[in-house]
């Protein structure tokens, strides 16, 4: 995007640009949150390009799956969606236009002819690499209507030198960058000329990947270069390459590391958009020892200089722990409704809302939460875990049996009064409460874990609660009052 004038900065535009061929991957999702990041931090624009040239394994679904993860994470951009497979026609057109300004050839070779020129260079240990072989030759040489495909002449003399803003100083030898295809025999554009015709139409001034695209940088620049030789205005982008992001092991992030899509996050780990935007933030850039940064301070405090140079390690515990900090800082009513459609037409919103402040206290995940407010909308007889079941012998049930008599003439049903006559129960038998509330826990929930059991009564309400302790109090484990 040219400035009005040439003395002054042309405002940052960023691009995010996935292949719609699966769900959007961790590591793609934290290359969108950077590239958001450093235009909403210069007052740029941010937009997305989707890259579905491959339509054998691009499908609708994959696009409205990214799509979605990067609404779920709170990343708006500023215009909509640039869909490359739309735009074949201008692609083809800057190959004619680098043809006809001598940047680009017509190679005749067949693919029987590549493949032999293959074999040779494996046999010989060499690079493989397009030897070149139109390059110098006229088209006239070719057989009558013979087919070809348009590549790319790159410059075989010197080097090319990018100062990114990530790697520092790269610099690559010419010699070493093939001749590319840039238009295939069909007249379809390759990925390589695509993606550097969109980032110049779309007005990308900053390009924030992953560095695996690093190479990529060498073979497009030859092309931003030949077409600002011709027409001008095609300035060098500025190159941001960011490291990948590792499993625990070391190795390159996985399926076999656990949920490597947005999705995967939200929907089996429980994660909240927040704690994900957040800790991916913080997956590769810091800002002294902060951890909890909002959306924000993070707009504030974003810049590349931030980034480091080697591979980030994903730490699921790490995750979990900042995903419970958003979830004490969370709204109930919030929670409350996130836990309800996963618990299903069962789960009461104004109950789970009531509940919230004791269920999330030490949850790390919408998952947790889920569980832990199982027991307020499960249904007698109460299914029993293992352990609670082991919890209810004939000695527990007995000291049920007598604690019911005493709630049954409880008339103040709070935590407080509720503690005292528990602990006056306890006392008179000469125990200590930790023996009397595990086995309430049992009979009131089906587990031996839950939030606070004076909470717990509560919650349930002095009903519900006495007709839980008393199926589990009397000598057949069967509610009577039913």
């Amino acid at each position: 995007m040219a400035s009005d004038s040439g003395s002054e900065t042309p405002p940052v535009v960023t691009r995010f640009a996935p292949s719609p061929t699966g769900y959007l991957h961790i590591g793609g999702a934290r290359t969108a949150l950077f590239n958001w990041l450093y235009a909403r931090h210069h007052g740029g624009r941010a937009l997305l390009r989707i890259e579905d040239t491959d339509k054998k394994r691009s499908t609708q679904d994959a696009i409205d799956k990214i799509i979605e993860g990067l609404d779920w994470l709170g990343l708006d951009f500023d215009d909509a969606p640039v869909f490359q497979s739309d735009r074949a026609e201008r692609h083809a057109e800057v190959a004619k236009k680098l043809l006809e300004a001598g940047h680009a050839y017509k190679c005749f070779a067949t693919p029987e002819e590549l493949e032999e020129m293959r074999a040779q260079q494996r046999a010989n240990k060499q690079p493989m690499r397009y030897d070149r072989r139109w390059r110098d030759h006229d088209e006239s040489e070719a057989p009558a209507g013979a087919p070809y495909v348009i590549r790319l002449k790159v410059p075989t003399e010197g080097e090319t030198t990018i100062h990114d803003k990530v790697q520092g100083k790269v610099t690559v030898k010419n010699a070493e960058i093939d001749d590319y295809v840039l238009l295939r025999a069909d007249g379809t554009p390759t990925y390589m000329l695509a993606v550097v015709v969109d980032d110049h139409d779309m007005g990308v001034t900053h390009i924030i990947r992953g560095d695996d695209h690093l190479n990529n940088a060498f073979r497009q620049l030859p092309v931003v270069r030949a077409m600002d030789a011709i027409e001008g205005g095609w300035p060098d982008p500025v190159y941001a390459h960011v490291p990948l992001i590792h499993g625990p092991d070391g190795a390159k992030m996985s399926k076999r590391h656990g949920a490597v899509g947005v999705e995967g996050y939200r929907d089996e780990e429980g994660v909240l958009p927040e704690a994900l935007f957040n800790y991916l933030l913080r997956l590769g850039w810091g800002h002294g020892d902060r951890e909890e940064i909002s959306r924000e301070e993070a707009v504030e405090l974003f810049d590349l200089d931030g980034v480091g140079k080697g591979p980030a390690r994903f730490d699921i515990k790490k995750l979990q722990n900042i995903n419970g900090h958003y979830i004490r800082e969370a709204d109930d009513a919030r929670l409350a409704g996130i836990v309800a459609e996963r618990i299903g037409p069962d789960a009461d919103r104004t109950v789970l809302t009531e509940a919230m402040p004791v269920l999330k206290t030490r949850a790390r995940s919408i998952n947790e939460l889920v569980d832990g407010a199982g027991f307020l909308f499960a249904k007698r007889p109460l299914s029993m875990t293992d352990k609670a079941a082991g919890l209810l012998d004939e000695e527990a049930r007995e000291r049920l049996a007598g604690l019911s008599k005493m709630l049954h003439v409880q008339n103040d049903w709070t935590i407080e009064a509720l503690e005292a006559t528990t602990k006056a129960y306890a006392e008179q038998l000469e125990l200590g409460l930790g023996k009397l509330a595990q086995p309430m826990r049992a009979a009131l929930t089906g587990t031996t874990t839950s939030p606070g059991i004076f909470d717990v009564l509560v919650l349930l309400g002095k009903e519900e609660s006495l007709l839980r302790i008393d199926a589990q109090a009397s000598p057949t484990g069967t509610d009577e009052n039913e």
